[in-house]
């Protein structure tokens, strides 16, 4: 410290020197000697200096005296004169203020009147407890500017211009406040969360502004403040996180990844709609790697996201199954939505099982439900595994589902199974069971099922159809068994030219009965060429040649053919019948009305005239094939012991013998359609019917606590008296036509008619959920899970509803479900 001050002297002392070399050089080689110290050194060599040119030097002193004489009298002056200029300075600004003054004397009314305006506009937010943040909103609210404010002055009145809103669009009207806020700065500092909200204009965060002489004025000042330009940041960034604000790259990484996610939902929607399958036998053979492969050739975000070596590409069988169950759930939920979207909660069930490849048990859940249209509805639910079948399990299985769906089993209105002893039970079948809890759903024996069973009872009712209805199915497993036989069958046919198609020749369906007409037909249309390719098939030496011979010899006889002509005369319209029941918009009115219509044409074929015209047909085919006539069979004559004296009876004629047998035919039939179709559970609904057709109140009516009965006789009168209908579908059109208004004054009739339409008939809904299940769970793909194979059959099965799912939604949702998620995707907008 010491040294430093010397050194500063010295270099002090060499500025004032005019010789300050010459005094360097000499304090340098002294202080190098080291015997003195550094002042005493330039004061000795001062000393000498002074000696050698003493007298100039007091010259010289004496001139410097002079001169800084003078230079403190020209000071003086100077200073003087500076006082002099302050003075005239200050008369000058006390004259400015003077003008000043004068002139907010003449503008003091302008300015008090703009004053007490904005402390108006302060005390009444002060006094205001309006929270503009209870008003939400997503963007400026912007009306009409008629609809704000006016500013009422001593001599006119100014309102809001339009064009505001174009030069300011952050302009924002809050319900509740008077004049104009900051959308964006009213976000973000009305909770005075951030520093810069002390700073900020209240008029435009709570209070409002409407002082609209100084509003382009305000506007651009306000627009240009720190605080407003803090708030635009704010809401621009305000959905990002901290990292993507930081980093330009990150945006665009998240960017890119949400992209890549979109499309591999889209692969994972595309397969599960079509049904296939997501794996192949290796790894990368599949169809999700070959789809997305495909898709990465035009997009080079795509193929870095699949090639980039991460640790989860989000491609993986979990990843796959979480966005099946997202598509699901979705879908799922819409249905529910609908269900609960009517005035009354009224939805059926049907259930039915199956066994898939893997031997599991699966129960097929739909459930029915009519809009606000009154158009019904059947909707596939899922697929769920089951370990015991008994009765009270699966109604176990039914309310499971209905709970998990957050749908009370008070709103159940009917349920629908097959006629098997663990649905259909009267003590202990689930309709049983699901009684008990809910009276109010009667239980309906699939209709399908009961064509299907009165096909099959009517068709075995006689001994020459039934054999002839064997003898076709033995035809058609030879032709299945055989590759030679049907080259052969295909080459007589080409030879022929033969009118039509050639259709190959199927065996029977050993279940469904009403669907035999085609085979059936199929050999009628057919049977010269089959009785010529059964002629060679016999002589050749194959295999098959000795049932080749005897189907040929069966076929030759006249009997088979009338036996085919009969039965397709009775399974043809069972099939249409059976066909118009399995329809999803099939009412119960609809049904019966089907069903009467059946039986009254199988009633009018029960006279001679209808079978003649069959037996001749069938002959005339007879003698153009040259088969053997038709013939009666032997019938062995009774001992005498059972019959007594009288003769035993013998038909006269085969018409005789095969009219008689072609009768007990439609007698079985018409005896099950009365058995089938007069159900226990139908007469409530028949009932509820009769109370539309008739008017007349029944007791049915108070058990349903959706129906005012006395409300409904009076809608019922004034229904009646206004239009005329014959059956409850012509109701439903009627309201149907109607104007919601005047639809309004018949909420009752309308209940009733909902009543008798979400009730099911068929249960057919659940049985084509079978056939995705085969066409899902192959031998190829038997190991699938239970959830992975309920969410593709969602998906699958309701494929209108699937491709109405927005992908970004499922995106958002799979994202919001893990933090590292929503680091690698940032949010979906």
């Amino acid at each position: 410290m010491q040294k430093r001050k010397r050194q500063e002297k010295i270099d002090s002392f060499f500025k004032r020197n005019p010789e300050r070399k010459l005094l360097e050089a000499s304090v340098s080689e002294r202080a190098q000697e080291g015997s003195e110290g550094v002042c005493e050194v330039v004061a000795r060599i001062q000393e000498d200096r002074d000696e050698e040119g003493q007298k100039g030097r007091h010259e010289a002193d004496r001139q410097e005296a002079d001169r800084q004489e003078a230079d403190r009298h020209e000071a003086g002056r100077h200073e003087a004169g500076r006082h002099e200029a302050g003075r005239q300075e200050a008369g000058r600004q006390e004259a400015d203020r003077q003008e000043a003054g004068r002139q907010e004397e003449q503008s003091e009314g302008e300015v008090r009147e703009d004053k007490d305006e904005d402390e108006m506009v302060e005390r009444r937010a002060e006094n205001s407890d309006v929270d503009v943040t209870r008003h939400q909103f997503s963007k400026p609210n912007q009306p009409d500017p008629k609809l704000i404010a006016k500013q009422s002055l001593p001599k006119y009145t100014l309102s809001f211009q339009t064009q505001w809103y174009q030069k300011c669009p952050w302009l924002h009207v809050s319900p509740g406040v008077e004049g104009v806020l900051c959308f964006y700065c009213s976000k973000a500092f009305n909770s005075e969360t951030s520093p810069l909200a002390k700073n900020a204009d209240s008029a435009f965060i709570s209070s409002g502004f409407k002082n609209w002489k100084k509003a382009l004025e305000r506007f651009t000042v306000h627009e240009r403040s720190e605080s407003h330009k803090t708030a635009m940041t704010t809401h621009i960034y305000e959905d990002r996180s901290v990292q993507v604000q930081l980093s330009r790259v990150s945006v665009k990484q998240q960017e890119e990844a949400r992209g890549c996610l979109l499309k591999i939902i889209g692969a994972v929607q595309m397969l599960a709609r079509q049904g296939l399958p997501f794996r192949g036998h290796e790894c990368g053979e599949g169809n999700f790697e070959q789809v997305l492969k495909y898709k990465s050739e035009d997009d080079p975000s795509l193929t870095k996201w699949l090639t980039c070596g991460r640790k989860d590409v989000y491609t993986s069988a979990m990843v796959q199954n979480e966005i099946l169950t997202l598509f699901s759930r979705v879908i799922i939920s819409e249905i529910v939505e609908n269900i609960r979207s009517v005035p009354h909660l009224q939805y059926s069930v049907m259930m039915d099982g199956t066994r898939d490849v893997s031997g599991k048990e699966q129960e097929a859940v739909c459930l029915r439900y009519v809009d606000e249209d009154l158009v019904p509805h059947e909707d596939f639910i899922g697929l769920y595994e089951v370990s015991l079948t008994t009765g009270e399990n699966l109604a176990k299985v039914v309310m499971d589902v209905l709970q998990r769906l957050q749908l009370p089993i008070t709103g159940m209105r009917g349920q629908a199974y097959d006629g098997a002893a663990n649905m259909a039970g009267k003590y202990n079948g689930a309709q049983a069971i699901l009684r008990k809890i809910q009276p109010l759903a009667p239980y309906v024996h699939c209709a399908a099922h009961c064509v299907n069973l009165i096909t099959q009872r009517s068709c075995t009712a006689s001994i020459f159809i039934r054999n002839s209805l064997d003898w076709v199915n033995e035809l058609g497993v030879l032709f299945g068994q055989s590759g030679k036989l049907k080259d052969i069958f295909k080459g007589i046919a080409r030879s022929e030219e033969v009118e039509g198609p050639c259709h190959s020749i199927r065996p029977l369906c050993p279940t469904r009965w009403t669907v035999r007409t085609s085979a059936i037909r199929t050999v009628l249309n057919q049977y010269e060429c089959i009785i010529k390719t059964l002629a060679e098939m016999a002589v050749s030496e194959s295999d098959a040649a000795s049932k080749a011979q005897g189907l040929y010899e069966t076929f030759q006889q006249g009997n088979v053919v009338l036996g085919l002509v009969c039965a397709l005369e009775i399974t043809g319209e069972l099939e249409v019948l059976n066909m118009s029941l399995q329809r999803r918009t099939q009412t119960l009115d609809g049904m019966l009305s089907a069903v009467a219509c059946v039986k009254e044409s199988f009633s009018k074929k029960r006279n001679t005239e209808s079978f003649q015209a069959l037996y001749m047909k069938a002959t005339r085919m007879c003698e153009t094939l040259h088969l053997t006539p038709i013939a009666s069979p032997r019938v062995r004559i009774p001992p005498q012991r059972f019959t007594g004296s009288a003769p035993a009876h013998v038909h006269v004629s085969p018409s005789d013998y095969y009219r008689t047998e072609f009768y007990k035919v439609l007698d079985v039939a018409d005896m099950q359609f009365r058995e089938r179709f007069e159900q226990e559970g139908m007469q409530m609904l028949r009932h509820l019917e009769q109370v539309l057709l008739t008017g007349k109140i029944h007791g049915v009516v108070q058990q349903y606590p959706e129906i005012n009965p006395d409300i409904l006789k009076v809608q019922l009168a004034l229904f009646r008296m206004k239009y005329s209908f014959q059956s409850s579908t012509e109701v439903v059109a009627v309201l149907q036509g109607m104007n919601p208004e005047v639809r309004g004054l018949f909420d009752q009739v309308e209940t009733v008619a909902r009543l008798l339409l979400v009730v099911p008939v068929s249960s057919a809904e659940s049985e084509r959920s079978f056939s995705s299940l085969r066409r899902l769970k192959t031998w190829l793909r038997s190991t699938m899970t239970q959830i992975r194979l309920n969410s593709v059959a969602m998906c699958h099965v309701h494929k209108d509803k699937l491709d109405r799912v927005n992908r970004k939604n499922i995106a958002a949702q799979f994202v919001s479900c893990k933090e590292s998620r929503k680091s690698t995707f940032g949010s979906f907008k």
